[in-house]
This record gives C-alpha cells, sequence and structure tokens, in this order.
C-alpha cells in the first residue's frame, strides 16, 4: 500500500481547498467573533452603569435609562460589529 492507498486517508483530495467564509467586515477595527463582541459590549455596559451612577443618577435620572442604552448598544455590536 502507498501513502495515499490507506484507509485512514483523508476523504478530501489535497487538490480540494476547504470551504471557507469570507471574514465579516464590521465597523470594529479588530477582527472578533460573536463572543468578543459580547464581551465588548459587557464591558461597555459595565463602563456606562457606573459613569451613570457617578454622574447622572444624582441628577436624577434612572439607571433603567443606561440599560436601555447599553442593550441597544450591544445590539448594534453583536450584528454589526
Amino acid at each position: 500500500m502507498t501513502q495515499h492507498e490507506t484507509p485512514l486517508a483523508s476523504a478530501q483530495h489535497e487538490d480540494e481547498a476547504p470551504k471557507t467564509q469570507p471574514p465579516k467586515v464590521g465597523f470594529l477595527p479588530i477582527e472578533t467573533n460573536w463572543f468578543d463582541r459580547l464581551f465588548i459590549s459587557v464591558v461597555i455596559w459595565v463602563a456606562l452603569s457606573l459613569f451613570w451612577f457617578r454622574f447622572v443618577e444624582p441628577v436624577g435620572l434612572s439607571i433603567w435609562i443606561s440599560n436601555i442604552i447599553a442593550l441597544a448598544l450591544a445590539v448594534v455590536i453583536i450584528r454589526k460589529g
């Protein structure tokens, strides 16, 4: 038996390239997958919440407004980022 006739040889021919999807191009300046974009969204949510607690909530606006803004940003970042 030659090397190409072994029973454990790959079913894919050597001249066939594996089918890959082109990388998704988004507005983030780095290459990311969905989990990276989710992590970025969570970090932004925490930062926005801390900013809101320190500067905006004493004025009288509820933290729920901050959460809605962070959720909207997360949806945009995860889908389009």
